[in-house]
C-alpha cells in the first residue's frame, strides 16, 4: 500500500490533482478560523461549552467546529446539502423535477443551477437568523456581540453568505481539477479535524482517572472495538444485493446488440447517512428547545427524557432511523422508474414478467434488504451510547465510535479511494492492495 501511494506521485497529472485537492482543504481549515467581525471569541467558548447533544453540536460537527466560533465559514456547505436534498425530495413529487431528473446530462446541470440558487436563499435566511441569534447570547463575561443592530446583523449575513458560496465553489472546484467528490470531502475535513481534540479530551481522562475505572487494557479493547466498527461500516456501505439482468437481442441492419448478461447492484444501505441525520435533527429539537427555557420545571422534565443519557432517546432514536430509511429508499428507489427503463432496452430479469411484474419483484428484494440494512444502520448509530456509559468515554471521542461522523468519514474515504485506485489501475499500476480488491473500482 505505501508504494501505492508513492506510485500516485509518480504520475504528474495524479499528484497535480492530488496536491490541489490538499491545497484547496487546507484554504477551507484556514477560513473556519477566521471570526466574523464584532463578535468575541472568549463569550462564545463559554456559551457553547455544552452542545453535544443539541443541533448546534449537530451543525457544528458538520462545519469542523466553525460554528460555535461563529466564523465566516459558519454554515459551512450544509445550506448546499439541504438545497440538494430539497430537489431530490422534490423531484418525487413535481412533475417539472422529474422531468429534469431524466433528461441526463443537461437535466444534471439545470438541477445544479436550481441548487446553487436555493443555496444562496437558505444561507442568507440562515445566517440572518445566526445575525439575531449571536445577538442574543450573554454569559456572565458580557455579551458575545458588541454593538448589535441591523449593521452587524448584514454584514454578518454578508460575510457568511460569502463564506458559504465560496466553500460551494471550492467543493465544485475539487470535483473537477481534483480527486473525490468536493462536497463530501469538505465535510470529511471538518469531521476529521476535531479527531486530534477528542483524542486529547479522551487522553486527559485517562490520565485524570487511571487506577479509578480507567486503564490500559481497557483502552486498548476500545482501540479493537472501533477498528471492528470501522470495518463494519465498510461492509454495510460496500453490501448489494445483485439482481441478474438479461438483455435481448436485436438486430439493427448488420449488426447485432444486446444479449449480454448484467445485473443490478441494490445496496443494503441505499439510503446512506440520510436517515441518521433526519433523526438526529428531530430528536435533538426537544433538547435545544429546552435549553431556551432553564426555569420551566415541565420543559426541564420533557428535556431529561430527550437528554444523551436517557435510554428512552436511543430507543426512539433508533425506530426513528429504520422508519427514515424505509422512507428516504422509496423516494430515492423507484422500482417502476427502474423496470420501465429495463423495458425500453429490452432488458428483463430471469423467470419474471416484464413491466409491473418486474416492479413488484424489485420492490419486494427492497423491502427485505432494506431491512437488515436499516437495523444495522441503527445499531452503528447507538453504538457511542453504550460506549459512553459502559467505558466511561468522553462524548467527544465517543462520536467516532459510530454515528454520522463515521459512516461520513468510511463513505469519502472508500470513495475517494475508489477513484484514486481507477487513476492507477489506467496507468497500469498495481492498486492500493494485492488481494481482497476494491469493490467497485471503476
Amino acid at each position: 500500500m505505501l508504494q501505492s501511494f508513492k506510485n500516485c506521485f509518480k504520475i504528474p497529472d495524479l499528484r497535480r490533482r492530488i496536491l490541489f485537492t490538499v491545497g484547496l482543504l487546507v484554504v477551507y481549515r484556514i477560513g473556519g478560523q477566521i471570526t466574523v467581525p464584532g463578535v468575541s471569541l472568549q463569550i462564545l467558548n463559554d456559551y457553547f461549552a455544552n452542545t453535544s447533544g443539541t443541533l448546534f453540536g449537530l451543525y457544528d460537527m458538520f462545519v469542523g467546529g466553525a460554528f460555535t466560533r461563529a466564523t465566516i465559514f459558519a454554515l459551512g456547505i450544509m445550506p448546499y446539502i439541504s438545497a440538494s436534498i430539497i430537489l431530490q425530495l422534490l423531484g418525487a413529487v413535481i412533475p417539472h423535477f422529474q422531468k429534469l431528473q431524466r433528461e441526463g446530462e443537461e437535466g444534471r446541470k439545470k438541477i445544479n443551477q436550481y441548487t446553487r440558487y436555493g443555496t444562496v436563499f437558505l444561507a442568507v435566511a440562515q445566517s440572518l437568523g445566526v445575525g439575531y441569534f449571536l445577538e442574543n447570547i450573554t454569559t456572565q463575561g458580557g455579551a458575545a456581540v458588541a454593538e448589535p443592530g441591523w449593521a452587524f446583523r448584514l454584514a454578518t449575513m454578508l460575510t457568511i453568505t460569502t463564506g458559504t458560496v465560496f466553500i460551494m465553489w471550492l467543493g465544485e472546484q475539487i470535483t473537477e481539477y481534483g480527486i473525490g467528490n468536493g462536497i463530501s470531502l469538505i465535510i470529511f475535513i471538518g469531521i476529521i479535524a476535531e479527531l486530534p481534540y477528542a483524542i486529547k479530551t479522551e487522553f486527559d481522562l485517562f490520565l485524570l482517572n487511571q487506577g479509578a475505572g480507567k486503564n490500559i487494557i481497557q483502552e486498548l479493547f476500545l482501540v479493537a472495538l472501533i477498528l471492528g466498527v470501522v470495518a463494519f461500516v465498510i461492509l454495510l456501505t460496500q453490501g448489494q444485493r445483485k439482481i441478474p439482468v438479461q438483455y435481448a437481442k436485436r438486430v439493427v441492419g448488420r449488426r447485432v446488440y444486446g444479449g449480454q448478461t448484467t445485473n443490478i447492484p441494490l445496496r443494503i444501505n441505499t439510503a446512506g447517512v440520510i436517515p441518521i441525520i433526519f433523526a438526529q435533527s428531530i430528536m435533538f429539537l426537544p433538547g435545544t428547545i429546552t435549553q431556551l427555557f432553564p426555569d420551566s420545571m415541565i420543559m426541564q422534565t420533557l428535556g431529561g427524557y430527550f437528554s444523551m443519557q436517557s435510554k428512552f432517546y436511543w430507543s426512539i432514536y433508533a425506530l426513528m432511523i429504520v422508519f427514515f430509511a424505509y422512507f428516504y429508499t422509496a423516494i430515492v428507489m423507484d422500482p417502476n422508474q427502474l423496470s420501465d427503463n429495463m423495458k425500453k432496452h429490452g432488458g428483463f430479469i430471469p423467470g419474471v414478467r416484464p413491466g409491473p411484474k418486474t416492479a413488484s419483484y424489485i420492490d419486494r428484494i427492497m423491502t427485505r434488504i432494506t431491512l437488515p440494512g436499516a437495523i444495522a444502520l441503527a445499531l452503528v448509530a447507538v453504538i457511542p451510547f453504550f460506549v459512553t456509559q459502559q467505558f466511561n468515554v468522553s462524548p467527544s471521542f465517543a462520536q467516532f465510535f459510530g454515528g454520522t461522523g463515521l459512516l461520513i468519514i468510511v463513505g469519502v474515504a472508500l470513495d475517494t479511494l475508489q477513484q484514486l485506485e481507477a487513476q492507477l489501475v489506467t496507468r497500469h499500476y498495481d492498486g492500493f492492495m494485492k488481494k481482497g480488491r476494491i469493490k467497485g473500482r471503476r
